[in-house]
């Protein structure tokens, strides 16, 4: 699943000048983790942000945290007590 971005063609090629496995460091990695942020705030997942990237699970994860991004909940299917009607 690719997320379609609505940013401008600058920002969503930040991810693409870097080389993958190399250091993230000074403004290009501010650049990225605000760009990971916005879209992660519109619904994008890690692993969607992961894979666009060429980045792991877990850097995507750190950019996020270090953002000050509140990550989601993992969803799907929960074990509690169904609700009774």
């Amino acid at each position: 699943m690719r997320v379609q971005s609505a940013l401008p063609y600058e920002e969503a090629r930040v991810a693409e000048t870097l080389k993958k496995g190399s250091r993230v460091t000074g403004a290009a990695r501010e650049k990225l983790a605000a760009d990971l942020k916005k879209k992660y705030d519109s619904g994008a997942s890690i692993r969607a942000l992961a894979e666009e990237t060429g980045r792991s699970y877990g850097f995507v994860h750190r950019m996020l945290s270090e953002s000050g991004v509140t990550l989601r909940g993992r969803g799907g299917a929960t074990r509690g007590k169904k609700a009774s009607a």
